[in-house]
């Protein structure tokens, strides 16, 4: 089969790998009709995360259809769709017993693209398959389902539920990529009095007003701090979320909060930032970290297929899954090419899709 794999950092080659195969009783082989680029990857591929070595398969979303289970699979069967969650459950560890399954001890949290093999291929091998995937509703379509394997539950569990957003809050963003518009559009589940969204590129920032932010800042022009004091009466934010992951974007996050504020960081850090405590340990200010846990995605799933989330829009270009090196090229010049998601198909499940498009449309 074909596959993206990583050979060190800004090197990567679409090869040929060895088909997966089962290796343990709890696994599912599963086809992949639908995956993603994440920033993660391109994290991966800056050599911010050395534990991604030359060889692996890189990629951690996918929507998919099991081509094959191990005998101690109970709730899968070969032919079923489902999404492939960017993190892996034991189901029976420590961590895993209180839903924070990112930390899983028994083999599972954050491995697809890391530690083993992942969906950027034409085939996964999903290890604890019953509590790792799940199955695609009725109307729901692969892209829109594929927007809840990471950028969904990681912008609302780290960033939103982190942040604990409450009605009337004032809530500033920093970053509009992917994570950033995803923490735009849980976030309004709370009814913030205003989201400000703070980012370099102006095409992301119209985004960012499109999925529900009433104020954006281009910190290229407005200064970020006097636009929020300015909705605060010189207070600060209610809740900062960092959806980018470099040290000024964390430390601008810090600089927005009000005594007493909440800053979430989401963004994935390669770089060590610098912690204020001169200034923020007077201010009563908390500050959380986390990988996302995915605990929240069945009831994200719920929410979408009920009509209550809209994710197509973050879809902004497609490719065929031959055209891995076009979509990684387009995803990371997002500030030029507009790119928020990129969405990669074999041929094969494009056309199935096109297929029930219009059966669904002379239906």
């Amino acid at each position: 089969m074909k596959a993206l794999v990583y050979h060190g950092p800004a090197n990567k080659a679409w090869e040929d790998v060895p088909k997966p195969e089962l290796a343990a009783d709890t696994d599912a082989v599963i086809r992949v009709d639908a995956t993603t680029i994440c920033g993660t990857d391109l994290h991966i591929l800056k050599g911010d995360v050395p534990e991604v070595t030359d060889g692996r398969i890189l990629g951690h979303e996918a929507v998919g259809t099991v081509e094959s289970v191990g005998s101690a699979v109970k709730h899968l069967r070969p032919g079923d769709r489902v999404l492939v969650s960017c993190v892996t459950a034991c189901a029976t560890c420590r961590f895993c017993r209180e839903g924070r399954y990112g930390q899983c001890l028994g083999g599972g949290g954050w491995i697809l693209g890391h530690l083993i093999d992942g969906t950027q291929a034409e085939f996964v091998r999903v290890p604890f398959a019953d509590t790792s995937t799940h199955p695609v509703p009725k109307g729901v379509s692969d892209e829109d389902l594929l927007m809840l394997a990471d950028i969904l539950p990681t912008s609302y569990e780290v960033g939103v539920l982190n942040g604990r957003i409450a009605p009337g809050d004032v809530v500033a963003i920093v970053g509009a990529g992917p994570i950033g518009l995803s923490a735009v559009i849980t976030a309004q589940l709370f009814s913030p009095a205003h989201i400000v969204v703070i980012d370099l590129a102006d095409t992301r920032l119209e985004a960012a007003k499109r999925f529900g932010a009433d104020v954006t800042v281009n910190s290229t022009r407005q200064d970020p701090l006097e636009v929020v004091r300015g909705l605060t009466d010189g207070l600060g934010a209610d809740v900062a979320i960092e959806a980018v992951g470099v040290p000024e974007t964390f430390e601008l996050a810090a600089e927005l909060i009000r005594p007493g504020g909440r800053v979430a960081n989401v963004g994935v850090h390669g770089k060590p930032a610098t912690l204020h405590l001169e200034t923020l340990w007077i201010r009563d200010v908390t500050i959380t970290t986390g990988l996302v846990d995915t605990y929240t995605t069945p009831t994200l799933i719920r929410l979408l297929a009920g009509g209550q989330l809209q994710t197509n829009s973050l879809v902004t270009q497609r490719f065929a899954l031959d055209d891995m090196a076009a979509a990684y090229d387009t995803f990371s010049r997002a500030a030029e090419t507009g790119a928020l998601k990129v969405v990669l198909s074999p041929e094969s499940a494009r056309t199935e899709r096109k297929v029930q498009e219009l059966a669904g449309a002379t239906a």
